[in-house]
């Protein structure tokens, strides 16, 4: 079997291993590849995996050979399932590999926006502390988590994950979830009353064709002025120049993101001047235990495969 790795660098940049996969057939690795590369890259390829480069119908059409795409994340709608399933080619995803680092960069990113650690270590760095008035100083006022509403869209296994941290911090959990879930943690709310009553909510939700861009400016404006908005799940939930009009007029008190509608973001994108907008680049997934879990899913996806007995098929 020959099996391309088509964008491997982002998963392992040279920290781990590929002698898993290369154990299970010829393995032809490229570090990245662009959408125009796809077909010559891959046109004798059985097994392909991919990271974030798409396979379109149009791509699949020119891939007679190919058997398995294997997908190293969890998200998979970079493929083009109903064209796979006619072309019999099975496609494979790695679920909650990263369930425990995306949410710890959740908290992250909202500890930041409370505390502002990284602003005021630089405060200090640039030397200002040593001639500041009093013995303390703070960039901004810091906001205590415990007694907060935090609120969670999409309640599986990242969105309770992150729940339950919150509930470590003294926060009341609400969440919302398009078929309905019983927890301990938090208590199962409408959509609406998430917007209405969290002092922060966090979107963990697949990205469908329903719910692209439904965080708009019409919800935006149900949410407290004190609250925060953040995304680790998929930049195209939320309207981008609604969000970035919304921080900027005051709506709401900030938003912190690890993901945006094109990955790297134009230049144009509103949200990268708006303020109160804290956002890195799309890192939530990538300790180095996460990427590890991701090859031995993948691995344990091949070799299935070539059992005859595929695992974690996405439909």
């Amino acid at each position: 079997m020959k099996i391309v790795i088509i964008d491997g660098y982002t998963l392992n940049p040279g920290d781990l291993s590929w002698d898993g996969i290369k154990d299970l057939g010829e393995v032809i690795f490229y570090e990245r590849t662009s959408v125009d590369q796809i077909a010559e890259r891959c046109k004798d390829a059985d097994m392909v995996l991919t990271n974030k480069v798409p396979f379109s119908k149009e791509t699949l059409v020119q891939l007679p050979n190919l058997q398995f795409i294997g997908v190293t994340a969890t998200g998979y709608n970079i493929i083009d399932i109903p064209a796979a399933t006619a072309q019999n080619i099975v496609v494979s995803n790695v679920p909650g590999y990263g369930t425990a680092s995306v949410a710890q960069h959740v908290f992250a990113l909202l500890l930041e926006i409370t505390n502002h650690t990284g602003r005021n270590a630089q405060f200090v760095a640039e030397g200002k502390w040593q001639h500041a008035t009093d013995w303390c100083y703070t960039v901004a006022p810091v906001t205590e988590l415990s007694g907060k509403t935090f609120g969670v869209v999409g309640f599986g296994n990242i969105g309770q994950n992150a729940a339950a941290i919150a509930k470590a911090f003294g926060m009341q959990v609400i969440y919302y979830n398009p078929t309905p879930k019983k927890s301990e943690i938090g208590d199962s709310v409408s959509l609406a009353k998430i917007f209405t009553d969290s002092d922060f909510i966090s979107l963990h939700c697949p990205l469908t064709a329903n719910n692209t861009a439904f965080v708009n400016m019409a919800l935006i404006k149900t949410m407290k002025p004190s609250a925060v908005l953040i995304n680790t799940s998929r930049g195209q939930l939320i309207h981008e120049q609604d969000l970035a009009e919304a921080l900027n007029q005051g709506l709401i008190a900030g938003a912190a993101l690890d993901v945006l509608s094109k990955e790297p973001p134009a230049e144009r994108n509103p949200l990268l001047q708006a303020k109160n907008c804290l956002i890195t680049p799309h890192n939530a997934w990538i300790s180095l235990e996460a990427r590890r879990r991701i090859l031995l899913v993948t691995e344990t996806n091949i070799a299935a495969f070539l059992e005859g007995k595929p695992v974690n098929v996405v439909k």
